[in-house]
């Protein structure tokens, strides 16, 4: 057995080679230089994967979520994976809405606004006398119908 004692002060069990130290404790850099390299060739990133494409709407992000479903189907990736690309593809579909919402009310918001400036010259048009509304109609409004 080897004679060095663990980070935890405990014996080491490893055998022994001729020096009275295990490997590790006769060499303790290979150690880590061992680890580095095991690590290294450990990971499992698939450089070869086809990135993302823009998530900027609705149906992008259902057509990501279907590609998704075929590669871990396929086994091109992992569930735990797709697992943790599932929050988020749902926040970005949610922000889409929001968006969307958002430029939808500004247009209802901007027509509303139209309507009750063509509201009002309809009203004056409507109180005015003769001579005042073919003043007001030629007055070059684009809004107002031309006499």
């Amino acid at each position: 057995r080897c004679k060095a004692r663990t980070n935890a002060g405990k014996a080491c069990r490893a055998a022994a080679t001729k020096g009275g130290l295990c490997f590790f404790h006769a060499n303790p850099k290979k150690a880590s230089e061992l680890g580095r390299i095991g690590g290294s060739r450990n990971r499992h990133v698939d450089t070869s994967a086809d990135p993302l494409p823009t998530l900027d709407n609705a149906i992008a992000v259902r057509d990501a979520v279907a590609r998704l479903i075929a590669d871990i189907y396929s086994g091109k990736l992992q569930p735990r994976l797709a697992a943790g690309l599932a929050p988020l593809l749902n926040l970005q579909l949610r922000a889409i809405e929001i968006a969307d919402l958002e430029v939808r009310l500004a247009r209802l918001e901007d027509e509303k606004i139209k309507v009750a400036s063509l509201e009002g010259r309809l009203a004056r048009l409507e109180n005015a006398e003769d001579g005042n509304r073919d003043a007001l109609l030629d007055s070059g409004d684009p809004a107002l119908p031309k006499a």
